[in-house]
């Protein structure tokens, strides 16, 4: 019964080791082994060891010289010899006295191979696979192995792939391995569909996630492949979408990605339960601190009781209030909130608790990753520096202060202990990304036509955080060059300068009958005097010169012809409150600019301009916006310049041509501009109900403006200072070459002299 048992351990480790490494005892052996337990092993021989040395193998055996022939023993041994590795194939047999182990030795790699692999490279396969030349070959390994290529593959996508190792025998037990790899296609997103949702629809969730469905556009972007690291970051963008929205008891109950029997798609379904919608209730805050009142903080408190809730806007309120704590000349502080939700009311009352924190400083800031930028490029944005007081908010907004630079790919902060327990260090890991930009623009503008663009860009300059470009822009109507250079920490200070050096050239024969062209530079500073109020100034110097006047133009253009200098002193003034400067949809600008010219030069006149704009999101991606501009520039001493006057239409006001409103010479259509003007616009922007990823917005608009006051005149000028309207829709395509605008309006207020414009495009492109 023992044999038996010993022949079917054998058989069933011959079928787990596969046709490699079966185990055999030959039936030729003069005698099988013996179980009575009185006979005892005299030798162990050794047979068929190439590389191996015997001693090796008798060491990796349970049983020895001078033991008794025990079968369980021996089975031990037997299986101990296996898991090494080392052999292919082993027999026990007994011959007299002697225990006989016959080995076939596993063969070693000469060479690793793989075929048919596009996606990835050799060289990044080896990195993968534990095998290597001159290794022992095992069955297990290379199973191993396979698994882990087929890994690498579904984590790009690549669902249908098949990996099937061939061996080719050589001399001396030697093999070549080669992976024959069949990669498919990429398996991608079919649908993405919504369960539990009822407050936004599945088109509006698809917008949230980052994993998109499979299109025909999408040939740019990888979003449509299947990546379970990309479900569960979609698991986040839904919490964080539906909490920003007052959905605080949202959650997402199961991500389910099913795969369609032919492996090329799957089917992505997000089980969610919305919960309700809850609104701000009372909102308090609670200061522990020795001498420090409530009503200080209030201003930190941005909403109101009523407002939706948002779990961003409690972040940011603690933001807030960190910061002010401090400038209150408190350096240890620790804001916690404490919510309190109320399920009949529907609302979340929110209390700031104000305590001391931890008194823990900063040790040491440890900058890595930089290898181009330099250290104090990246300290400079730390609103920390060692010895500070550690404050966590600080560190979070210097995080993002760094990340605003667009110079870094990745960038992750750590706080570690440091080398007391009142000392912490502060770790930033840095990933660098390339910063130069060769730009080539084509397109088409109703201001200027046809038009071609060259723009170089450097964002960090020898690593110093310098921004230096050249742009040349040349146009059937206008052209351009301008060498532009910033350095956005002047002479070591939160001080932004830089110059400007230009050259334009503009016809404006068709609503002016003249040329003009302009040459100059200009030196500007500008600097923050909060997070949002922020002042710059410049001086500039120019050279403009109007010629190619018409013989029928206007006498009043005709008289203009020649070169003026203008040395001019100007100050800009702003109030930012956006949420965002590229896309607003919240928030307000002002902005106050004044310019001054008449130190030196030929022209004198002062300048003023203020603009406002204010944003309000009315519902989830409809955003209400209106926009007001007035200026006001008076001559000092003599009459302003027609360079230098302002002239209305186009942009400004739509449904009428560029320099279409304002003052006008009826014998000769000539536009002359005027010394005021106002101009506005009321908006409202909608989703299309297309992907949103297609960039396709669309707006209503009314705009409304007006330019006047002129001198001198002649008896054939009119300058009519009445109200101008038009209203008109229009949609705009952030296409991957570049934006692409197109407005229909129609002048619904106008003089019969005015010229009007019922189609506005504009076209641009970089490739």
């Amino acid at each position: 019964m023992a044999g038996l048992a010993r022949l079917t351990a054998v058989a069933l480790m011959t079928a787990a080791l596969g046709p490699l490494s079966s185990l055999t005892i030959p039936a030729h052996a003069s005698e099988p082994v013996e179980l009575a337990q009185a006979d005892v092993i005299r030798q162990i021989e050794v047979r068929g060891a190439q590389r191996v040395d015997p001693g090796t193998v008798r060491s990796y055996m349970v049983i020895q010289e001078g033991d008794p022939f025990d079968p369980r023993r021996i089975d031990r041994s037997l299986k101990s010899l296996f898991a090494t590795g080392l052999f292919a194939d082993i027999s026990l047999r007994r011959e007299g006295s002697t225990l006989v182990v016959n080995v076939v030795e596993n063969p070693i790699i000469n060479r690793i191979a793989f075929e048919g692999n596009k996606e990835f490279e050799p060289d990044l396969l080896r990195t993968e696979i534990s095998l290597r030349p001159r290794v022992i070959y095992t069955r297990t390994k290379v199973q191993d192995d396979v698994k882990r290529i087929l890994t690498l593959y579904r984590q790009s996508g690549l669902f249908a792939v098949t990996v099937e190792p061939k061996i080719i025998q050589l001399e001396q037990n030697r093999v070549d391995l080669v992976f024959e790899i069949a990669e498919g296609a990429e398996t991608q997103i079919g649908s993405i569909r919504f369960i539990g949702n009822r407050e936004f629809s599945d088109g509006r969730l698809r917008e949230v996630i980052q994993t998109r469905e499979t299109a025909w556009w999408r040939f740019f972007t990888t979003d449509d492949v299947y990546d379970p690291d990309r479900i569960n970051l979609d698991r986040e963008l839904l919490r964080r979408f539906y909490l920003s929205n007052g959905y605080a008891d949202f959650k997402v109950n199961s991500a389910v990605a099913e795969l369609t029997p032919d492996k090329r798609n799957f089917f992505l379904t997000f089980a969610v339960e919305e919960g309700d919608r809850y609104q701000f209730g009372n909102l308090e805050i609670d200061a522990r601190l020795k001498d420090l009142k409530e009503e200080d903080l209030q201003s930190a408190i941005e909403v109101e009781k009523g407002d939706w809730y948002s779990a961003e806007e409690v972040e940011s309120t603690i933001d807030r209030l960190t910061e002010l704590v401090g400038t209150l000349g408190y350096a240890f502080v620790e804001i916690r909130p404490r919510v309190n939700r109320d399920k009949a009311e529907k609302t979340i009352n929110v209390k700031y608790v104000v305590n001391e924190g931890p008194r823990v400083f900063v040790e040491r800031i440890n900058i890595s990753g930089n290898v181009r930028t330099l250290d104090k490029v990246v300290r400079r944005e730390f609103r920390l520096v060692e010895g500070d007081a550690f404050n966590a908010s600080k560190m979070r907004r210097s995080k993002t202060r760094i990340q605003n630079l667009g110079f870094f790919e990745k960038v992750d902060i750590e706080q570690v202990p440091g080398s007391a327990p009142d000392k912490t260090i502060i770790n930033v890991n840095l990933e660098e990304k390339p910063t130069g930009q060769i730009t080539l623009g084509a397109g088409f503008s109703s201001t200027v036509g046809v038009l071609g663009d060259i723009r170089l860009q450097e964002r960090n300059f020898l690593g110093r955080g310098q921004d230096l470009s050249l742009q040349l822009q040349i146009a059937a109507e206008a052209s351009q060059i301008d060498l532009s250079f910033t350095e956005p920490y002047f002479l070591g200070r939160d001080l932004r300068a830089g110059f400007d050096v230009f050259r334009t050239t503009r016809d404006l024969q068709d609503t002016s009958s003249f040329d003009l062209e302009r040459t100059g530079g200009r030196l500007r500073a500008g600097y923050r005097i909060t997070e949002n109020l922020s002042e710059s100034w410049r001086y500039t110097f120019r050279v403009s010169e109007i010629s190619d006047v018409d013989s029928s133009a206007s006498t009043l253009i005709q008289d203009q012809e020649g070169t003026e200098t203008l040395s001019e002193v100007g100050h800009t003034v702003a109030y930012d409150r956006r949420d965002s400067i590229l896309k607003p949809t919240d928030g307000y600008v002002l902005k106050l600019d004044t310019d001054i010219a008449g130190l030196g030069g030929s022209l004198r006149h002062a300048r003023n301009t203020a603009t406002a704009a204010y944003y309000y999101p009315i519902a989830d991606q409809w955003v209400f916006s209106t926009k007001g501009k007035f200026g006001y520039i008076v001559g000092i001493g003599e009459d302003v310049a027609l360079s230098e006057r302002y002239f209305v239409g186009g942009d400004d006001v739509r449904g009428f041509a560029t320099a279409g409103i304002g003052p006008r010479d009826t014998a000769t259509d000539d536009a002359l501009g005027g010394e005021w003007m106002y101009a506005a616009t009321m908006s409202l922007t909608f989703p299309t109900g297309l992907p949103e990823e297609l960039g396709i917005g669309a707006r209503m608009f009314t705009d409304i403006g007006s330019v006047g006051s002129l001198s001198p005149t002649n008896s054939t000028t009119v300058d009519e200072d009445s109200l101008r309207m038009g209203v008109g829709a229009g949609i705009t395509w952030e296409s991957p070459f570049g934006p692409l605008g197109i407005d229909l309006a129609y002048p619904v207020l106008s003089e019969s002299f005015d010229n009007t414009e019922y189609v506005r495009v504009n076209f641009g492109t970089q490739f």
